[in-house]
């Protein structure tokens, strides 16, 4: 505490009078107004809002879930306002979160921006691509080694952020989303269609064939959380009503082919996702029959990045790369 600080307080305390529970300087209050919030709770804000789970905060920040926990209700206490609203199995936003989310996205994609032309200016340019999970492991990272060779002087950052993947997110370049439209306003560029098709391990048809699709009642059925009613749609057009002997239900398109794999049950997987996995034979296509989403893979960009240099070169090599003829 400064010597400024000691007067100012000192003016201020009360004489001895018997009370208790004197109130505190009008300026030490009038301070604390003012005070910021420190930018690492900002920072853990904006992830677990976006994430909506302190577990997949803690995950991407590397702390621990309460450490996360501790630093949100700091952040609330500051603030004077609830930013979530707690139930036993869910996290959601309250309006006051909401609103505060889009102006704590806006402030660090700027903060982002300008760390990114200081960077520029020492001859290192940096891109930022918006990918969901199950497209980066399966399509993205296995070949993303000809892009660093073809542009060594740039560095890239890769978000597998799980929410939200329909939209193109505030603090990324560019964005690979999963729509049946793209958001109007910027630049978009269809990759492919997204298909799922049933499929399962080589040990797990050993163990027992399935020739017909209701064969499929007498075994597993994993389920991709985000697509509850997959198996569902998949079946309707056949005509047959599903009864399997059990569900598995997992989180991530990718947790649900590497179950599959380990031949834990049939999987809904991706049919474009999960090519390499049918060529090499991990994985088998039982049918022929696909779930036909209605969605798209896009690649989009804002029209002003568009206009950099080494934004345009990772779009055209994702083009080149992924993009499929309708």
């Amino acid at each position: 505490m400064d010597m400024e600080r000691v007067a100012v307080c000192c003016a201020h305390r009360p004489q001895e009078s018997g009370l208790k529970g004197t109130a505190r300087p009008a300026r030490d209050l009038l301070l604390d107004v003012m005070r910021l919030p420190a930018l690492k709770f900002l920072r853990t804000f904006q992830v677990a809002a976006n994430r909506l789970s302190f577990k997949a905060a803690a995950e991407e920040l590397f702390v621990t879930p309460s450490a996360v926990s501790h630093q949100i209700k700091a952040l609330e206490e500051q603030l004077g306002v609830p930013l979530f609203e707690r139930g036993p199995r869910s996290l959601t936003l309250t309006e006051a979160g909401r609103n505060y989310l889009q102006h704590v996205d806006s402030l660090f994609a700027r903060l982002e921006r300008v760390t990114e032309q200081l960077q520029i200016r020492h001859g290192r340019n940096v891109v930022r691509l918006r990918s969901p999970p199950f497209f980066a492991t399966e399509l993205l990272l296995p070949r993303l080694l000809s892009f660093l060779e073809a542009q060594p002087d740039t560095d890239i950052h890769i978000d597998t952020a799980v929410t939200p993947p329909a939209v193109h997110a505030a603090d990324a370049d560019l964005s690979i989303v999963v729509s049946a439209t793209p958001g109007l306003g910027y630049a978009c560029h269809k990759l492919f269609s997204q298909t799922f098709v049933p499929a399962c391990s080589p040990t797990l048809l050993q163990r027992a064939p399935i020739d017909t699709v209701s064969d499929l009642n007498h075994h597993t059925l994993i389920v991709h959380e985000a697509r509850r009613d997959g198996w569902q749609r998949w079946a309707e057009p056949l005509g047959i009503e599903l009864h399997p002997k059990k569900l598995v239900r997992l989180d991530t398109m990718h947790a649900a082919a590497q179950a599959a794999e380990h031949g834990v049950g049939v999987a809904l997987v991706s049919a474009p996702l999960g090519h390499e996995r049918f060529m090499q034979g991990s994985l088998i296509k039982l049918f022929d029959a696909e779930l036909h989403t209605g969605e798209s893979y896009f690649l989009v960009l804002r029209n002003e990045d568009h206009l950099r240099p080494d934004v345009r070169a990772l779009e055209r090599w994702i083009l080149e790369q992924f993009a499929i003829a309708a």
